[in-house]
């Protein structure tokens, strides 16, 4: 009896295996468009209107990607470059997501970006991200406006910017 278990269990792996390569198969159409989406990324980045807690998370993840501390080792093969993907996608994702629905409409617009393709692409890449990790992730842009205003009353704010500021003119 343990022993069908456990062959109905590797079977049940082996399609939740498959089912995963089919999903990131069909990512493969959405990569295609990366260079769309990074002038996208980059027209609200700039952009003032902007909320700053989702310019952290793309802080963020470049420092990540900077660092070079990964999650899974690069060694390890095949995962050990996906952790970098999964933060950069996941820091992506929640950038677009924060964005105010008339500002994102206009730099779609200028950049002649289809609406419904964008739509599209995201459910697509929202698709394959675990739900846990989503929730999860999710709360930062929330912990981020926390710290920020915490900072605000603080009044440690402008006091950061002068040592920032005078750090680099002495440099």
């Amino acid at each position: 009896m343990a022993r069908s278990r456990s062959k109905h269990s590797a079977r049940s792996r082996g399609r939740a295996g498959f089912s995963r390569a089919l999903k990131l198969l069909a990512f493969l159409p959405v990569a295609t468009r990366i260079p769309t989406y990074a002038r996208l990324v980059t027209a609200l980045v700039v952009d003032d209107r902007m909320p700053a807690s989702r310019k952290a998370l793309l802080a963020g993840a470049a420092g990540y990607l900077i660092v070079g501390r990964d999650l899974i080792p690069d060694a390890v093969p095949i995962i050990g470059g996906v952790d970098d993907l999964v933060v950069v996608v996941l820091a992506v994702d929640l950038f677009l997501e924060g964005a105010p629905a008339d500002l994102l409409d206009e730099k779609l617009e200028d950049l002649g970006i289809d609406r419904a393709a964008f739509d599209r692409d995201i459910a697509q890449v929202r698709r394959l991200t675990p739900g846990p990790v989503r929730r999860t992730i999710r709360r930062v842009p929330g912990l981020i406006g926390s710290a920020g205003d915490v900072l605000r009353q603080l009044g440690l704010g402008p006091r950061m910017r002068a040592w920032i500021t005078k750090e680099e003119r002495s440099a």
